[in-house]
């Protein structure tokens, strides 16, 4: 009810995200400026029942159709305009990309081959694939950017979503002698059992191994998960949020976004907040101006539809002018900043024209703050935001993920 009368009001229109099989076998992006790319390796040596995305457990055979079929869909995009078109980043997220390592790199030819990366290659890793030789492999390949998907350093933690304690001064120590420029750190917090004493040690731990940046996320439930255990309550959630902003303020690092937090003068980690991206592989997501389209999550079905010569497509929705509007602010408030001339430039409107009496109200109940021209959550408006995050997670991506799972190419998925 919440998020449909929050759509509602921000959007002015009653009118749902609707998602149809209906897709575009050509995608017009030669003109769209700030643009990202994700690759999606959904292979794992095991299932973690707490994560949600779109995974499978390893199979080689499998694993060389699905590259095979990876390339192809590159190749057909990429294809799709003129010349090499400048992108800001590249990321691969998973499942467990390293465990298509030597893949990689035929991964990242062939996008280079239709796109200039202008900004770092990111990748996230297991910590079972931490060692010298994956290090080296993956700085050949130009990967400047890797997140690794710790989850607490506290034994009893792992246990609890199903995890195994791993040597983590061999870890860093190898990861620091590889020199990223970015070294980010998966951490879960509001774990069943978890103290706010046990999350900041975890959070020093991090930081004093090497991480410059720490990504926290709550943990989150999903219908479609297994997990034998239940987050805690969000009274629990808010205090823990709130003692990890206070410690990073505390200890001079800054807040990133409103889950994220880097020492000072680093480069961010961040596959999410994008202006426009275009996604490849299972599950994966492209965002352009006008439309969002989400990727098959069948993996035999995603090589069907490549191999019969066209985009693996599932859903797509087109937005209107009020719901683009929205879906760019929802980002932009993730990472705790948005720029009204930036807005302006993107939408060809102003900011206020928009949504001057929200901006005031929220500024009026100190969600927000005026800074350089900008808008900044302060930190009982992240603290909001993380509520409407959660509800969204809840309302939105948790049905249409679920959805997804079970029928490869639905008919339609309509969102309240």
């Amino acid at each position: 009810m919440f998020t449909s009368l929050m759509r509602a009001y921000l959007t002015r229109s009653f009118q749902p995200f609707i998602f149809t099989d209906h897709y575009d076998e050509y995608l017009n992006y030669e003109d769209t400026q700030q643009l990202g790319l994700y690759v999606h390796i959904p292979f794992c040596r095991t299932l973690c029942s707490f994560c949600p995305y779109c995974k499978q457990k390893y199979d080689s055979n499998l694993a060389k159709q699905y590259v095979d079929a990876l390339l192809t869909e590159i190749k057909l995009v990429g294809s799709m305009q003129i010349g090499k078109k400048k992108v800001t980043s590249l990321y691969f997220g998973g499942g467990t990309p390293a465990l298509l390592l030597h893949d990689l790199g035929r991964i990242i030819n062939t996008l280079q081959h239709y796109y200039e990366i202008d900004g770092g290659i990111g990748v996230e890793l297991h910590p079972n694939d931490i060692n010298p030789f994956v290090l080296s492999i993956l700085k050949s390949f130009g990967v400047s950017m890797i997140s690794i998907g710790i989850q607490s350093f506290q034994s009893e933690h792992l246990h609890t979503i199903g995890r195994i304690p791993f040597d983590y001064a061999y870890i860093f120590q190898t990861i620091r002698a590889a020199c990223f420029d970015v070294i980010d750190v998966d951490l879960i917090f509001a774990i069943p059992g978890q103290t706010h004493e046990t999350l900041i040690k975890d959070i020093e731990t991090a930081f004093s191994l090497g991480a410059t940046q720490i990504s926290t996320y709550p943990f989150i439930d999903f219908t479609f998960a297994h997990n034998t255990y239940k987050p805690l309550p969000e009274k629990q959630k808010k205090k823990m949020l709130s003692a990890i902003a206070d410690y990073c303020e505390q200890t001079g690092r800054e807040r990133t976004s409103v889950w994220t937090f880097a020492e000072t003068n680093t480069q961010k980690y961040s596959s999410v907040t994008r202006d426009n991206f275009l996604g490849f592989g299972v599950s994966a997501t492209t965002l352009l101006k006008e439309q969002f389209k989400i990727n098959t999550f069948s993996i035999p079905a995603y090589i069907e539809r490549i191999q019969a010569n066209q985009l693996p497509t599932a859903l797509t929705t087109r937005f209107t002018l009020r719901q683009r509007a929205v879906y760019y602010l929802f980002w932009r408030a993730y990472s705790t900043e948005i720029n009204p001339a930036e807005f302006e430039t993107f939408f060809a409107i102003k900011l206020e024209d928009l949504y001057g009496l929200e901006l005031l109200i929220a500024k009026l109940l100190g969600l927000i703050k005026v800074q350089n021209n900008c808008y900044i959550l302060t930190n009982k408006g992240a603290y909001y935001y993380h509520l409407i995050e959660q509800a969204y997670t809840t309302a939105y991506i948790d049905k249409m993920w679920n959805i997804s799972r079970k029928t490869p190419f639905p008919k339609k998925i309509i969102l309240k």
